[in-house]
């Protein structure tokens, strides 16, 4: 009659834990649901991530995870040598924008202006000589600026062909999703998809406009999407060949 009163308190929801697997320090979130009845593991562009039982034992997660060790080390090195490095913000660096690279051009001004785009350069004019958060700050306000205007093109493109309206278009700043469509009509884009060649962002717009119709990912849905965009499945395996560039100093929360 006194068990209810001793019962252990359920584990914490999310954790943040560190495993050896193969002789490798590895970090990695662990949630615990109810929902689920078996261990998963799921390796992106935030490393891994675990999901088990709420209950389940950690001998048993140890098993999982000593068992799945080669699969695990050869998908985080995978997403390791896809992820963009850090752009340093400096004169000559490459910059992406519509699948193209352009030369990043530092002139010293009296004035902050917007960049221009000169042939293969893209000039940025900046009042604080050396400063790479300031020139930082002045290329992503334009890249907003050019992908609001692009998203807008291509919704007011494919939303009458797919015969939807969406209640407001967004820009995102997500560091885990290039799109999202709410069940209230709000499509959210985001911001770095500018940097992909147009194909790419027409697919992700036609995609998150097809939620307006199908609210999943079952097969009406992709019937939706191939309506508008008949190669969407080669379109689809391009895109995962893209990774998000997290900014310093921004971290998902």
């Amino acid at each position: 009659m006194f068990g209810k009163f001793f019962q252990q308190p359920a584990p914490p929801a999310v954790e943040q834990r560190s495993v050896n697997l193969a002789g490798k320090p590895v970090a990695f979130t662990l949630r615990r649901t109810r929902r689920r009845r078996s261990i998963g593991l799921q390796v992106d562009d935030r490393g891994l991530t675990v999901a088990m039982p709420l209950r389940a034992s950690e001998k048993w997660l140890h098993t999982v995870l000593q068992e799945k060790a080669d699969w695990v080390l050869k998908k985080l090195e995978s997403w390791q040598e896809r992820r963009p490095a850090q752009p340093q913000w400096a004169d000559g660096e490459p910059i992406l924008f519509r699948g193209e690279t352009f030369t990043l051009r530092i002139v010293p001004s009296l004035f902050d202006t917007p960049p221009i785009l000169q042939g293969a350069h893209l000039i940025v004019h900046v009042s604080r000589e050396g400063d790479p958060a300031a020139v930082e700050k002045i290329v992503e306000h334009w890249y907003w600026r050019e992908a609001l205007q692009l998203f807008t093109e291509c919704v007011e493109h494919f939303a009458p062909l797919m015969e939807v309206k969406p209640r407001e278009i967004k820009i995102s700043a997500a560091h885990t999703q290039w799109g999202s469509c709410t069940a209230r009509g709000t499509v959210r884009l985001n911001w770095q998809l500018i940097k992909m060649p147009l194909h790419l962002v027409d697919y992700v717009v036609v995609h998150e406009l097809a939620h307006l119709v199908e609210m999943n990912h079952s097969t009406a849905f992709w019937r939706v999407v191939e309506s508008a965009c008949p190669d969407y499945a080669r379109l689809r395996r391009e895109l995962r060949k893209w990774s998000l560039a997290i900014p310093h100093g921004k971290r998902e929360q």
